[in-house]
Order: C-alpha cells, then sequence, then structure tokens
C-alpha cells in the first residue's frame, strides 16, 4: 500500500512538473499542488485514452497526460497573484 502511494506520489511529480514545464511564465504554485495536478492528470489522461483508443497505448496516454496537466497548471496558476494595473 505504501509503495503504491509513492507511486502515485513520483508519476504525480513528474506529470505535474513536464505539465509546469510546458506552460509558458512564471507558475505560482507549490511541489503539492504540482503533485496533485500531474495526478489528476495522469487520471484524465489514462481516461480519455481509454475512451478514444482503448487501453494499450502507453506513449499516448503518457503525453495526453502531460498536456491534461499542463491545461490544468495554466488554470491553476491564472488565478495566484496576478493582478493587472491599468498604468
Amino acid at each position: 500500500m505504501v509503495f503504491l502511494v509513492l507511486m502515485w506520489v513520483l508519476f504525480g511529480l513528474i506529470i505535474g512538473g513536464l505539465g509546469r514545464f510546458l506552460v509558458p511564465g512564471r507558475n505560482r504554485i507549490g511541489i503539492l499542488l504540482t503533485i496533485l495536478i500531474g495526478i489528476v492528470g495522469s487520471i484524465g489522461g489514462g481516461a480519455a485514452t481509454r475512451a478514444l483508443m482503448g487501453a494499450g497505448h502507453t506513449v499516448i496516454t503518457f503525453l495526453i497526460s502531460v498536456v491534461f496537466a499542463a491545461i490544468l497548471v495554466a488554470l491553476a496558476s491564472g488565478g495566484y497573484g496576478r493582478r493587472r494595473s491599468w498604468r
């Protein structure tokens, strides 16, 4: 059970980190939110790939998971501390 949780955290860190790398600009989210976004991106990417293509497409699932995570990073970091000035 502990190994499973550690694997989810590791996958979340990898997918979330790659998602952060794809989003331009400064991302003002912490490591825990990055891991959570990576886990959600992995689940979303896996579900989308399975629904569209069936099981067994590991590379495509990985790429779609990173894209899902990048979208979530962009949404999450868009609400943190950005205020526009009219000057």
